[in-house]
C-alpha cells in the first residue's frame, strides 16, 4: 500500500468522519474547523459509507458523527479496518462498539454498573421489581434504550417485548439496574483529548437523565440530552484515569475518550460508558476545548509524520 503523506508537499489533510444524515458534522464537532485551518490543517468531512472516498489521501481520519453504525456493525468495523491512519484506531473501534466490553473493564477491577447480558435465542424472566435500563449491546445515541419499572406488570411485558425485539434482529441484550442518583446528579462525562504525552483530562459536562420510560421502537439518529458545563471531582478524576488504564493496548494511542461516570448506590462514582469510537466531545462547553482538540489532531499527525 502506497503511503500517502500531503504534510511533505504542503498542507496536512484530515478527514472528519460523520454519516450521511449529518453531512456537515454535528454543530459541535464543527467548532474545530477554524482552530484546524489555524493551524495550517485542511480538514474535509467525509462520510464513512461514501464509496467515493479515498481515505489514503488523508494524513489522519478522525472518527466524529458516524452514528448510523449501530445497526451495520460488522460493515462499519470491517471499514474502520480499511482505512490508514483510523483514529481512534480499527482495533479500538471493534472492542469500543460493543459494550461487552464493560465486562472486561469490571473484571479489570473497574467499578461499573451491574451487567446482566442476553444473547439472542436465551430466555429472560425480568426481575421480581425494581427499575431496569435495557438497551441493545451495540448502540449509538441511545437508540433502542428504554427505563422499566419491572413492579408494574404493563413493564414487565413491555420489558420482556423490548428484549424480544432486539433478539430477532440479532442483537445482545444489556440489563441493568437503574441509578436513581442520576435522577439529581445527573451524568458525568469527562472527556480526554491527546497531548503531548498522551491523553490529558479537558473538561466535563453534566448531562441530565434522559429515560423517561419504555422504549417502543423508533428510529431517531440519536436522543437529545441536556448539556451544562460540570467540574470534574477528584474521586470522578480517578475512576476515570482507572478506566483509562485499562484500555487494550493503552490509552495513549487515543486522539480522545469520553468516560461516563454516575453515582453508585453509595454516592461513589461508576462507569456506564467508555466512548472511544465516536463521542460527542462537548468542546462547545468548555473554554479553549476547541482548540485542544486541533491541537490533539496536529499532535497525532506530528507522531505520524
Amino acid at each position: 500500500m502506497t503511503n500517502h503523506h500531503q504534510s511533505t508537499r504542503g498542507k496536512p489533510r484530515v478527514a472528519l468522519v460523520t454519516c450521511a444524515a449529518l453531512p456537515d458534522l454535528d454543530p459541535d464537532d464543527r467548532l474545530v474547523l477554524g482552530p484546524l485551518a489555524a493551524r495550517g490543517v485542511t480538514a474535509d468531512i467525509a462520510v464513512w459509507d461514501d464509496p467515493t472516498v479515498d481515505w489514503a489521501a488523508y494524513d489522519l481520519v478522525v472518527l466524529r458523527s458516524p452514528w448510523d453504525y449501530a445497526l451495520r456493525r460488522d460493515e462499519f468495523v470491517a471499514w474502520a479496518r480499511t482505512v490508514p491512519a483510523l483514529t481512534n484506531p480499527a482495533d479500538v473501534v471493534a472492542w469500543n462498539t460493543d459494550k461487552r466490553y464493560l465486562a472486561e473493564l469490571s473484571a479489570a477491577g473497574v467499578p461499573t454498573v451491574p451487567t446482566v447480558w442476553i444473547r439472542p435465542g436465551e430466555s429472560w424472566t425480568p426481575p421480581a421489581g425494581g427499575e431496569h435500563v435495557l438497551k441493545p449491546a451495540v448502540s449509538a445515541g441511545s437508540q433502542d434504550t428504554g427505563r422499566y419499572d419491572l413492579a408494574d406488570p404493563e413493564h414487565r411485558e413491555l420489558a420482556s417485548a423490548h428484549v424480544r425485539r432486539l433478539g430477532d434482529a440479532g442483537r445482545v441484550t444489556m440489563v441493568q439496574p437503574y441509578l436513581d442518583a442520576v435522577d439529581t446528579a445527573g451524568e458525568t462525562a469527562l472527556l480526554y483529548l491527546a497531548g503531548p504525552s498522551g491523553l490529558a483530562f479537558s473538561h466535563a459536562i453534566r448531562k441530565g437523565p434522559m429515560l423517561t420510560g419504555p422504549d417502543l421502537g423508533g428510529a431517531a439518529l440519536y436522543k437529545e440530552e441536556r448539556i451544562d458545563a460540570r467540574a470534574a471531582t477528584d474521586e470522578q478524576r480517578a475512576v476515570a484515569e482507572k478506566v483509562l488504564a485499562a484500555v487494550p493496548g493503552g490509552a495513549d494511542r487515543l486522539l480522545y475518550a469520553r468516560v461516563d461516570l454516575i453515582p453508585g448506590p453509595d454516592g461513589s462514582p461508576v462507569l456506564v460508558e467508555l466512548e472511544l469510537t465516536e463521542p460527542s466531545l462537548f468542546v462547545g462547553y468548555a473554554d479553549g476545548a476547541p482548540d485542544r482538540l486541533a491541537d490533539a489532531v496536529t499532535t497525532h499527525l506530528a507522531h505520524r509524520r
